[in-house]
């Protein structure tokens, strides 16, 4: 079960977020809170994962939001953003927030991104994948070929899928399933899920 905390700054942005944040099998909604005292709540509650909504104009990023999820412990954080601002995603994402994402999503992207942050995951946003891959060079052309069985498992990450899923979905056992990601990363030349994810779709690798 996914403990889920909402946060944001209006109380009419708090009950939609609950109401969205109920209907997720396997989540439950453990509180909510203003943007204020997230920290307390955080402490109060311990969530898995924040869902928090930040006002629109946000031409930088909310430092408060970002420190949170940058201490040790910390929750998976997704951050909603009316406006949103990609100069800043990088930044946030290296923070330590797993998501920052428009805040026009329908209730099933939302509730993919709290599942996707609860295993370990970072959702980025299609309109953010050119800036972010460009901060980082390619994988130069002696990077190893992926087997099938790899391709295959990096389609399953960029669905954000965790190893005991792909383990499941594979019949494999989840040692196998992290002997994979690990190759993938090795291959990929990739510090991250996100980034072999990021890197498999621009060689053509998988599609979204």
């Amino acid at each position: 079960m996914i403990r889920l905390l909402i946060a944001a700054p209006s109380a009419i942005v708090r009950a939609g977020l609950e109401s969205v944040g109920a209907q997720g099998t396997g989540i439950e909604v453990v509180g909510a809170s203003g943007l204020a005292g997230l920290s307390a709540a955080i402490d109060r509650h311990q969530p898995d994962v924040v869902l928090a909504a930040i006002e629109a104009h946000h031409d930088e990023p909310p430092e408060d939001l970002i420190a949170l999820a940058a201490r040790a412990g910390a929750p998976a954080m997704v951050v909603l953003a009316p406006d949103l601002q990609s100069t800043w995603t990088g930044d946030a994402l290296r923070s330590g927030m797993r998501a920052v994402l428009p805040g026009d999503l329908g209730p099933r992207e939302i509730l993919a991104a709290v599942e996707a942050a609860a295993a370990g995951l970072v959702v980025l946003h299609p309109q953010d994948i050119p800036a972010l891959v460009a901060e980082r060079p390619l994988p130069t052309p002696q990077t190893q070929t992926l087997t099938p069985r790899e391709v295959q498992v990096l389609a399953m990450l960029a669905e954000g899928h965790g190893n005991k899923t792909i383990a499941w979905k594979l019949g494999i056992s989840e040692h196998t399933a992290k002997f994979h990601v690990a190759s993938i990363l090795s291959k990929l030349n990739a510090g991250t899920r996100t980034e072999a994810v990021t890197l498999g779709i621009r060689r053509g690798l998988i599609l979204i």
